[in-house]
């Protein structure tokens, strides 16, 4: 009887071993990751959402009415809505902390027709190029310094340009030797035009169009948009914008691209961009030109 028990009790200890390997075999499969691992593409369609991270900055991308618009907003929802995702929510930040949000993640992508940058390709991964655009002058009503240049303001020591904190335009003016004590930094475009009307700078400086319909908006007599401005001849100018994105998010990045290249296949992306003011002569890509290319310098 004893040499019987004894036998069962190893029968049952052997059973219960194997069930337990059994189940060590699956959770091995789960850590792998192929349970319930779709990435964030598919995550982003699960939620029928996607969170973007936009920096107020019109024409690019704007909050009006409690709508998020703009040129990279029209873009972006476009190609969100043919990758199933419907609902866009916006979330405001200044220009500088578009990337550490994103690193942060705070939203999902960032679309603020942000100028590809070697420098930015460090923290971020770009999608591929949507639009291109150059750059704008405003100064002081009657233009009194005569600055139709960087180089003028690079000229004149008494002259203090105002740029938004990390926009390319500061790196642009020290390219063409306006000094580190020339450039005043300021959180977003309304606060360039009040140092330029209160006299703490003579000039401010941004991408074309947006500088321009802040003018216009601002509704000041007191500035003026320098007609004639000498575009820079540097690298970087005109600048390629585009969304950007984790750097673990390759799936999204990837889904976005594909989408994004279809429409500019078919000839969509001037018809999104020109009621916010672009162009398709000025502002859509023609050339062949890879954010790879971009992030290389």
């Amino acid at each position: 009887m004893k040499k019987y028990l004894s036998g069962l009790v190893l029968g049952l200890v052997l059973i219960f071993a194997l069930a337990a390997c059994g189940s060590d075999d699956s959770s091995d499969g789960d850590a792998s990751g192929n349970e319930g691992d779709g990435g964030k593409l598919a995550e982003l369609q699960d939620a029928g959402k996607v969170t973007i991270g936009f920096a107020n900055e019109k024409p690019y991308a704007y909050e009006e009415d409690g709508e998020l618009k703009g040129e990279a907003v029209a873009i972006a929802k476009e190609v969100f809505k043919n990758l199933g995702i419907d609902e866009v929510e916006g979330q405001l930040a200044d220009f500088s902390q578009l990337i550490p949000g994103l690193q942060a993640g705070k939203f999902d992508v960032a679309t603020a027709g942000m100028a590809i940058t070697p420098e930015r390709c460090e923290n971020a991964d770009f999608g591929e190029p949507e639009i291109k655009y150059g750059e704008g002058l405003i100064v002081e009503k009657g233009n009194p310094h005569n600055i139709t240049s960087y180089k003028d303001i690079a000229d004149n020591e008494d002259i203090t340009v105002s740029v938004m904190s990390g926009a390319t335009e500061i790196d642009f003016l020290q390219q063409e030797g306006v000094s580190e004590d020339q450039i005043s930094e300021a959180p977003d475009i309304p606060a360039t035009f009040s140092a330029v009307e209160s006299g703490r700078a003579q000039a401010t400086t941004g991408t074309e169009m947006t500088i321009k319909m802040a003018l216009e908006s601002a509704d000041t007599d007191a500035l003026e948009f320098v007609e004639g401005f000498e575009q820079p001849d540097i690298d970087g100018v005109p600048s390629y914008g585009a969304a950007v994105f984790h750097p673990d998010n390759d799936d999204l990045r990837e889904a976005y691209n594909e989408e994004l290249q279809k429409l500019k296949d078919n000839g969509e992306i001037a018809g999104l961009i020109e009621p916010f003011g672009f162009s398709e002569e000025s502002n859509v890509i023609t050339e062949d030109i890879t954010t790879e290319e971009l992030c290389q310098g």
